[in-house]
């Protein structure tokens, strides 16, 4: 759902009235008065509506209180609704509601064995939605011991907000690296979980870059092997 506050100010900031609102919105007064009251909740059509009408970023969108799991079919279709141009063709319909970066940013670190396209466009989304809650995201993380995954994320988020010239997003970047810092495991990880072979590992061990090293991750993925970054 989308705080009622939120919704208040949104409206008030455009100058309309709760009746003009709902006009635009295609629903009553009294309806809108309970969304912005908090006493209904927006069903998904209507909440892609109000997206677009009050023009608010995904990254305000509500966050549950803790991540849930998504299989790969949902993520990278949210991530191609968020504009993601590796899954933009899994966009899903208005009839699905859109998601908070940071809440399909925790889901994927959770998933046991991620598929590697997916990996692959999680740096994007840290770039792209680098406003996203941080502090959120890190909880979740650690919650769940993959805050080692998130740090080689936001690395390689970081690199290619670097090559971009974007400063603002590397400080911001930069700035959840140290976050993350005092709590990087020293367990290894990775994102294939145990579908890796010991052979595999071994190789990775050796051949991984050396931030993945330092984030004890089993990665071989590098910034220039990221395909759908702009």
């Amino acid at each position: 759902m989308v705080d009622g506050n939120r919704l208040r100010a949104l409206r008030e900031q455009r100058g309309w009235t709760q009746r003009q609102a709902a006009r635009r919105l295609g629903v009553t007064q009294a309806y809108l008065s309970m969304l912005e009251s908090g006493r209904r909740q927006a069903p998904p059509r209507l909440l892609n509506t109000m997206a677009r009408l009050f023009d608010f970023p995904a990254t305000a969108l509500p966050l549950p209180p803790t991540a849930g799991g998504m299989a790969d079919a949902e993520l990278a279709e949210a991530l191609g609704g968020l504009g993601y141009s590796g899954f933009r063709h899994l966009a899903p319909g208005s009839e699905s509601p859109p998601r908070n970066p940071a809440e399909l940013l925790a889901a994927a670190l959770c998933v046991p064995t991620l598929d590697a396209r997916l990996v692959e466009a999680l740096p994007w989304l840290a770039l792209e939605y680098s406003d996203l809650d941080w502090t959120w995201v890190v909880r979740e993380a650690k919650l769940r011991d993959r805050q080692n995954r998130l740090g080689y994320v936001v690395v390689l988020a970081r690199k290619l907000a670097e090559k971009s010239n974007r400063p603002d997003v590397v400080q911001r970047l930069v700035e959840v690296e140290e976050l993350l810092e005092p709590s990087r495991l020293a367990r290894e990880d990775s994102f294939a979980g145990n579908a890796l072979s010991e052979a595999e590992r071994r190789w990775l061990r050796q051949s991984r870059p050396a931030e993945a090293r330092h984030w004890n991750l089993l990665t071989d993925l590098t910034v220039e092997q990221i395909q759908h970054a702009s």
